[in-house]
């Protein structure tokens, strides 16, 4: 990797975002390809994901690290396209109905988009209707539920149930997570994975889309 693609991933990992910005743009200027510059984002933001798995990092550093990548996204992202680099896959995401917590949720949202998916958020208070709308209408790879009280859970299976009506069920992936949620609890209600953490939810994402 160049020395300034290098530094692409430095700056990014000390959560500089107009360093960040501003590399991107020379990287552009000087001719490197879009799927390079993305790999140094997602370089710098895999590092961040290492780091805050093992408690090297905690959540203020991740969000001011995936700012920083964001910033870098948007400078290359109609360059993304027009060079065609393939998305990891498609991921919607929410907090089910009745939950306003989205920490949590950003920060899987933030790490799924350093993993190199294309992340539709689809924000807090999510009701079923509006993730039956989002799978139809954006046919993703994986839907991702979280909550943090014990009182919103059971909607997360009233989301699969509804899926399941629908005959979607077998057409996307359903990964749940937050404080409460179980490895136990995600089987009974029949989704696919549970992941206790932002970093390893971008890990079993790609793995679910790799099967």
């Amino acid at each position: 990797m160049s020395e300034l693609l290098n530094s692409i991933s430095e700056k990014l990992q000390q959560g500089k975002m107009k360093d960040v910005v501003a590399l991107c743009e020379q990287a552009v200027a000087e001719g490197n390809s879009a799927s390079d510059i993305l790999n140094a984002l997602l370089g710098g933001m895999s590092v961040i994901g290492v780091k805050f798995k093992n408690n090297e990092v905690f959540v203020p550093e991740v969000l001011i690290a995936a700012r920083a990548m964001n910033g870098g996204l948007n400078v290359i992202k109609s360059l993304l396209v027009e060079q065609g680099v393939e998305s990891k896959g498609k991921v919607i995401i929410g907090t089910v109905k009745g939950d306003l917590h989205d920490i949590g949720k950003n920060l899987v949202s933030m790490m799924m988009t350093g993993a190199g998916f294309e992340v539709l958020d689809l924000g807090v208070d999510v009701p079923t209707e509006k993730y039956i709308a989002a799978v139809e209408e954006n046919n993703p790879d994986i839907l991702c539920m979280s909550a943090l009280l014990t009182t919103t859970m059971p909607n997360m299976k009233l989301v699969i149930q509804a899926l399941e009506e629908k005959g979607l069920r077998d057409k996307v992936k359903v990964m749940v997570g937050g404080a409460p949620v179980t490895d136990r609890f995600a089987e009974e209600i029949g989704a696919d994975k549970y992941s206790a953490d932002a970093a390893s939810a971008a890990d079993e994402a790609k793995k679910l889309v790799e099967a």
